[in-house]
């Protein structure tokens, strides 16, 4: 049986109101006595009435949705920054609409288009490990759809961005690992033309260079899928493992990494942090309970989500043109705990 939404209609019909004495209750309309505003709202609250999106959007000419576009929900970042988007999205009388690329570019092609097809306002998203061609983001910001990037951002497209400190947040990393008494560190990351990958790198690459450690290329290991596909992270831990002279220590730069890095040494018999240090990018919260627990570079990813939203209503409810963006950075966080501290 189909599904039929209660209407105006339907309320005006059985109250014997008019359908614009009925719309005007709902709106608190001072036009409507407070008795007939009561009748309506106490019949509607009966019915469970809900306004049509559909009937409001075109009224407003505005959906009142957001598009939003991550590489994978299950991943804990992404899931918190969605949370903090949504945060502030509600609060101002907004929906979301989730999708997720799977770090496919034609599964983000596919979801933006989708997105837009379906008249969101305005659209988040932060860029799957395969895009390196934003014509498909470009015809639509150009067509004036409002977008916002996060984390993994572009310079090619003028508009708002919010990031993580990647930059202090390896060097920090780093250096800890080296005050703690490792010196051959290796780096674990995902695909060298992201945004975050970059940052990352010239971090890590800032502390070995201020502490006198020779930069060493075979030390850093691309997994351009971040560990979501199977067995990347143990080949890219075997391919360290075999080296003349293997690391001590590891910086990692993403969730996925950090907790397959751990398992995967964990197969291969390397004890942790006795033959092998670990600091990783995560925002896991059960960190503490690994074995042993992970030291981690945390990224305020609730912020993220929380200010990527708040910029992109300032662009979709400016009543001029904003042609002056703000790239916004937010500080990382390290806790210290057993994986790299040497006995």
């Amino acid at each position: 049986m189909k599904f039929e939404a209660i209407t105006i209609k339907d309320i005006a019909k059985a109250l014997g109101l008019s359908t614009s004495t009925v719309s005007r209750a709902l709106r608190d309309s001072y036009e409507i006595s407070a008795e007939t505003r009561r009748l309506v709202l106490e019949y509607a609250e009966k019915l469970n009435y809900r306004p049509n999106p559909i009937a409001q959007s075109l009224k407003e000419k505005r959906s009142r949705s957001i598009g939003i576009v991550v590489c994978e929900i299950a991943n804990n970042f992404f899931s918190q920054v969605i949370n903090g988007i949504e945060s502030v999205a509600y609060k101002k009388g907004y929906y979301v609409i989730i999708s997720q690329s799977h770090e496919s570019f034609e599964r983000e092609v596919a979801n933006t288009q989708y997105l837009a097809s379906r008249s969101v306002d305005g659209l988040l998203i932060s860029l799957s490990t395969e895009t390196t061609d934003l014509s498909h983001l470009n015809k639509l910001h150009d067509k004036g759809l409002p977008i916002v990037f996060f984390d993994r951002i572009t310079e090619e497209m003028a508009t708002h961005k919010v990031i993580a400190n990647n930059f202090n947040g390896a060097y920090q990393a780093t250096e800890h690992l080296i005050q703690a008494g490792f010196r051959r560190i290796a780096h674990l990351t995902i695909s060298s033309h992201l945004s975050i990958t970059k940052e990352r790198l010239a971090g890590y690459k800032a502390a070995l260079a201020d502490h006198n450690i020779p930069f060493d290329e075979t030390l850093v290991k691309y997994c351009r899928y971040g560990g979501l596909i199977e067995g990347e992270t143990d080949q890219a831990i075997e391919s360290l493992l075999n080296l003349p002279q293997r690391p001590d220590a590891i910086v990692t730069a993403s969730d996925k990494l950090s907790t397959g890095c751990l398992a995967a040494l964990a197969r291969k018999k390397v004890s942790v942090p006795r033959d092998m240090g670990i600091v990783g990018f995560t925002n896991s919260p059960v960190t503490e309970i690994f074995h042993p627990a992970l030291t981690c570079i945390r990224q305020p990813a609730f912020e993220m989500g929380q200010v990527a939203m708040e910029m992109l209503i300032q662009l979709i409810e400016s009543k001029h043109p904003i042609t002056t963006f703000e790239t916004r950075v937010l500080n990382t966080e390290l806790t210290v705990r057993a994986s790299s501290t040497r006995p």
